[in-house]
């Protein structure tokens, strides 16, 4: 007769810890692997402007004052220097981005200033803070369920997430304000459970930390208000009032930007995104497959509008991975409000519904298509992420048979994460990098050029974003478009940027319909790519 073997629990609790180990090396590989691939795009050449110190107004009215100018000419503008401080940093933000705290721009600027400017150097800021968000959430996650298993399993769950990868290698702050968002809720809940003066101290400094990294923390704010509130029973108790203290605190903290930001709220709602409009079916299939970009992500950027239809077989792949996963979110919720506490479940939907609910109706109802970019909805997806997380540790940590459907799920979506983190780290373009495919393509195309003129009136954000990528030689010709100026600077009206010299080879780049007009009356154009023509002899 064979013996029997089983494996101890020591043994099986091992096994566990292994893969916990190898998921974070992961998490470290994916941050940092490759940082330099995926050229700049618009956003993260605003990073580099604003850490300059110069506003956009200043660099669009310096290039049009000039006939031509080197690429390298830009590199001031992208870059530290001594003409400029880190009070002209955040006047910069003041004046034209406002809804851009200065907290992450700080950091970025000192960042920049200890380890180079280059774009390994830039990015990883944002990299080693995400790294910051796997003990922030272990902590969350322990005052929520007193649960390592559902911790470790919530760790795994954000250190491999396409979402949180993707981030993490962006030159924005949207890194950190996942990382406070965490910290202020577990500030809140660790403040709740011990009442002590200091913890009420630390809620006030996450809380300000948050709204100084992105504005929309004050729903994350009213979120926490909203579940203390509710959980303290509607009444005025000791809890509530230090509450109330501790938030008043952290805004008023936050007071002077607040100031800044009502002062610019005109100028801020002409140049914010998500305007526009998107029919409400359209809109919920983005909803869902951004959701699904949580655990797997593949990068078709068609398939956020419409899902995609040049392969049946992707298209029909596509849909059902997008539908299992919404699936298991709305599973994941209801079981948390089934068998967790109401402390643990009403935390939780408070997060989503507070934070999420009034940007998808403002959309339905209003118009706008704010709440399909990602990015707003953070502290929901968060949420959602550390609901399947609880599922996922209770099933597995369970001895019934669904312990076995938890490990089958759980493999799903680790799979999922990990092959999106592998594409991701091999990829030189992602759908959070809007016109960097182009740009790196335009480039390639620049650059093999001779003798290189580039005349442009498109935006100075990616003309910024491009210059990274063209070699030293290239001459530019510039009468740029300004995205985030209040008003044009007077150079632009009176540069004659139709003038095309003698002895280039002369591109035009992402121009005006008005200007491709105007030079196709004298010249002809060779198309080179989607944004890229060559000028050729006269008819």
């Amino acid at each position: 007769m064979k013996k029997i073997s089983f494996i101890s629990g020591q043994e099986y609790l091992s096994y566990w810890k292994i893969l916990f180990v190898i998921i974070f090396a992961l998490s470290v590989t994916f941050r940092f692997i490759n940082l330099d691939q995926k050229p700049y795009w618009d956003d993260e050449a605003f990073t580099g402007l604003r850490v300059s110190g110069y506003t956009e107004y200043e660099v669009v009215k310096n290039v049009s004052e000039l006939e031509r100018i080197p690429v390298r000419y830009l590199a001031q503008y992208q870059t530290t220097n001594p003409d400029k401080n880190l009070n002209d940093t955040i006047t910069s933000l003041a004046l034209e981005e406002a809804q851009h705290p200065p907290l992450y721009y700080v950091m970025a600027r000192w960042s920049m200033q200890l380890f180079g400017n280059s774009m390994v150097s830039t990015r990883a800021l944002a990299a080693v803070i995400s790294l910051l968000a796997l003990p922030s959430v272990y902590w969350l996650c322990m005052e929520l369920f007193a649960s390592a298993w559902t911790a470790w399993m919530a760790v795994a769950l954000l250190g491999i997430s396409p979402f949180q990868i993707l981030y993490a290698q962006e030159a924005r702050e949207y890194s950190l304000w996942i990382v406070t968002i965490l910290l202020s809720s577990a500030a809140l809940l660790q403040a709740m459970r011990t009442d002590k003066k200091i913890d009420w101290g630390i809620y006030a400094v996450t809380l300000a930390m948050s709204l100084y990294t992105f504005p929309a923390s004050i729903t994350v704010g009213a979120a926490h208000g909203v579940y203390l509130i509710t959980i303290e029973g509607l009444r005025l108790t000791k809890k509530v009032i230090a509450y109330l203290l501790a938030s008043l605190a952290g805004f008023l903290a936050f007071l002077p930007w607040l100031l800044v930001i009502v002062a610019n709220l005109k100028h801020l709602t002409s140049i914010v995104g998500g305007q526009g409009n998107m029919p409400t079916l359209s809109m919920m299939k983005t909803w869902a497959f951004n959701l699904s970009r949580m655990f797997i992500d593949s990068n078709h950027e068609r398939a956020v509008i419409n899902f995609g239809v040049e392969n049946q077989l992707t298209h029909l792949i596509q849909i059902s991975l997008v539908a299992v996963i919404v699936f298991l979110a709305g599973y994941s919720i209801y079981y948390l409000c089934r068998y967790s506490s109401q402390k643990t479940w009403l935390f939780i939907l408070s997060l989503i519904l507070v934070t999420c609910l009034p940007i998808m109706l403002k959309d339905v109802i209003y118009g706008g298509t704010r709440s399909i970019i990602p990015r707003y909805l953070t502290p929901g997806y968060l949420s959602i992420q550390i609901s399947i997380a609880y599922l996922l540790a209770s099933k597995i940590t369970s001895i019934s048979p669904q312990q076995k459907f938890g490990k089958i799920i759980m493999c799903f979506l680790f799979s999922g994460s990990i092959f999106s983190g592998v594409l991701i780290s091999q990829s030189h373009h992602w759908w959070t990098k809007s016109h960097s495919d182009l740009n790196f393509q335009d480039a390639k195309l620049i650059n093999q050029v001779e003798r290189p003129l580039l005349i442009s009136d498109g935006s100075m954000g990616r003309i910024l974003a491009l210059s990274h990528l063209l070699k030293p030689e290239v001459q530019l010709q510039l009468q740029p478009n300004c995205y985030t100026c209040r008003e044009l600077p007077p150079s632009v009206f009176n540069k004659d940027i139709v003038k095309v010299p003698d002895g280039f080879d002369i591109l035009l780049f992402a121009p005006s319909v008005e200007l491709k007009n105007t030079i196709e009356r004298n010249y002809q154009l060779q198309p080179l790519n989607f944004a890229l023509w060559r000028i050729k002899l006269a008819k």
